[in-house]
């Protein structure tokens, strides 16, 4: 599947007309709807939130990539804050099962396990179990799940569950315990969220210690709790999310790429955190480089026609 993505992207670069790529459901919580930013309802509009709460988040990003690149998704939101999958499991079945996906989009806690931080066999269980029943009503669903990203909180905090450890502590162990999960049936790949972010400290666009204050020129990819995300951070998340779905190099979204500047982010900002999210799937062979060409992709005036 990633083949055929890779290989129509060159096709969808120059073309204004919007192609059917199926539905997308994603599954997860506040580091899926954007708690602590402006993510949260943004462009609440152009996705359907299961729930009927307004959510756009990390969803809506992923569709307005898609919009630019000339695609045409049909994304569904389904969250719960604080929540991993045994809650979808227990309790919104209703709403996840209704339908037959084309593609999902999941992940657990950030701890992997609220008593048991780092363990990832809740994670491991929950995501058999969440596969077993997408999969049961649609043979051919492409599942995806969702690495998230360390925690500044937990890391530097003395009470933190990987106190004391490097910030790529907490993202490499999320990392891990996903790669246990991703033998569920369907599962396609890892989406690596977390590693992301540790590029983006150990390349120097993002500061690594939001505690010790924030290097001038640098983003904080964490918001004011230091846990969840700032829109810095959802957007090199959406951004991730985007290329491994795609196949699409996250660069050819270019730099006055229409959300980051509805958002706030400056082209600098922009155009670093998408060569962030390209080199990290790069790293992982899941992307082909196509980096923006002038005159072919994205130009501002474009940003109020979407």
């Amino acid at each position: 599947m990633r083949t055929l993505h890779t290989l129509a992207a060159g096709l969808l670069l120059v073309s204004s007309q919007a192609l059917a790529e199926g539905s997308v459901l994603f599954i997860g919580n506040s580091f899926t709807f954007g708690s602590g930013s402006a993510v949260r309802f943004y462009r609440a509009d152009t996705v359907t939130d299961l729930n009927n709460l307004g959510i756009g988040g990390v969803p809506a990003l992923f569709k307005s990539f898609t919009q630019q690149a000339g695609l045409d998704y049909d994304v569904y939101v389904e969250t719960e804050p604080g929540s991993g999958l045994d809650f979808h499991l227990e309790n919104r079945l209703g709403l996840i099962a209704r339908r037959p996906w084309d593609t999902v989009v999941m992940h657990g806690q950030s701890t992997l396990d609220f008593d048991a931080p780092g363990n990832p066999a809740k994670l491991v269980a929950t995501t058999k179990q969440m596969a077993d029943i997408l999969v049961a009503r649609n043979p051919d669903v492409d599942i995806h799940l969702m690495a998230t990203w360390s925690r500044a909180d937990e890391t530097y905090q003395d009470d933190g569950a990987w106190a004391g450890q490097p910030i790529e502590a907490m993202a490499n162990d999320v990392r891990a315990a996903y790669d246990l999960a991703a033998v569920a049936p369907n599962v396609r790949g890892v989406i690596p969220v977390g590693e992301a972010w540790t590029r983006a400290m150990t390349t120097g666009v993002a500061d690594a210690n939001p505690y010790d204050g924030i290097d001038f020129g640098k983003v904080d990819l964490w918001t004011y709790d230091q846990y969840h995300a700032s829109t810095y951070g959802y957007y090199l998340e959406a951004l991730v999310v985007f290329g491994q779905l795609t196949g699409l190099d996250p660069r050819s979204l270019g730099a006055n790429e229409c959300s980051a500047l509805e958002l706030g982010l400056n082209q600098t900002q922009a155009r670093a955190l998408q060569q962030v999210a390209f080199d990290q799937l790069a790293s992982e062979g899941d992307i082909t480089p196509m980096p923006f060409e002038p005159g072919v992709r994205l130009t501002a005036s474009r940003c109020s026609a979407q």
